[in-house]
């Protein structure tokens, strides 16, 4: 993900921004559960570089999303916001993932970057009734506003969010500067609406946008954007400082987490999910399933590790 990098990140203050003001709000709505589901995912499975590494030596293309849903519960799938799929490959997806899988469609730029996000256009439903055919596989949908649309555009969203499907969970990432500089009381009407609505936001950690890093939750379920930088100390870092800020959250009344890690091209990525789900093992209330490394011994045989 180019959106926020930085040749330098020397001079990043990258500590965790306090919550914001309605966070405390929205979780008081929600009852603590008994088990608290974490999702760890990457942003595709058709990486052939894991093959060796994450996949088993000699996986097919035809086999990766097999192999990926081994290692990772999640996935923030890219490829709706390019094209809607087909019922068959919906249900090619839910064949080939395992049970405790989620899918986190992002909604088509053909909508979202459109002046009234699509809500005029035929896809919209189209989008809707394919994704629903998900079904128990249906993590959170994600809109991902364009980024000059600012604050001042915060009626279009209302209209998307009352035309959205209420059974489809959605959770929607700002960019514009306004959303999170802009004067206060729209602020906190617009996030407000969204949490009236139940949907969900997005928080991206990214070194060149720490204000994206809004810590507003308008829903039971987070979904984050953990952006690294080639594995460099500071990641590992920022997933440590992760770790107690979703705990707390958790005992609050948060029910959910969708955690995305990307790295430069995506090839580093499992290395900082695989750190996520370590540093997650001592807390018994955690639910998560994350990855490992495939190795091959003296006899050839593989095996986790």
């Amino acid at each position: 993900m180019e959106f926020g990098k930085l040749p330098d990140i020397s001079k990043v203050n990258f500590s965790l921004p306090e919550d914001a003001s309605g966070t405390a709000e929205t979780l008081r709505k929600y009852n603590k559960s008994e088990k608290f589901h974490f999702y760890i995912g990457c942003t595709g499975w058709s990486m052939k570089e894991w093959v060796g590494t994450y996949y088993p030596a000699g996986t097919k293309p035809e086999g990766f999303l097999r192999a990926y849903g081994k290692q990772f519960n999640t996935i923030e799938l890219n490829t709706t916001h390019y094209r809607i799929p087909s019922p068959e490959q919906i249900q090619n997806w839910r064949k080939d993932t395992p049970a405790d899988f989620r899918f986190c469609p992002k909604v088509p730029q053909l909508l979202s970057h459109s002046r009234d996000l699509g809500i005029s256009n035929p896809l919209f439903l189209n989008f809707c009734e394919v994704t629903a055919q998900l079904e128990e596989k249906l993590g959170a949908c994600f809109l991902q506003l364009p980024p000059h649309f600012g604050l001042q555009q915060a009626g279009i969203l209302e209209r998307f969010v009352e035309r959205w499907p209420k059974e489809l969970p959605l959770n929607v990432e700002m960019r514009h500067e306004s959303w999170f500089e802009g004067v206060a009381n729209e602020r906190e009407n617009a996030f407000g609406m969204l949490a009236k609505a139940g949907v969900g936001t997005v928080l991206t950690d990214v070194a060149g946008r720490r204000d994206v890093l809004h810590m507003h939750l308008t829903s039971s379920v987070a979904m984050i954007r953990f952006v690294g930088n080639a594995l460099h100390p500071s990641d590992y870092n920022r997933i440590q400082d992760w770790i107690p800020r979703l705990r707390r959250w958790y005992e609050a009344g948060l029910q959910e987490v969708y955690f995305f890690t990307h790295e430069p091209d995506n090839l580093l990525a499992p290395e900082l999910a695989a750190y996520l789900h370590q540093s997650l093992l001592p807390f018994p209330e955690i639910v998560a399933r994350g990855p490992e490394k495939i190795t091959t011994d003296a006899a050839g045989q593989m095996s986790l590790f």
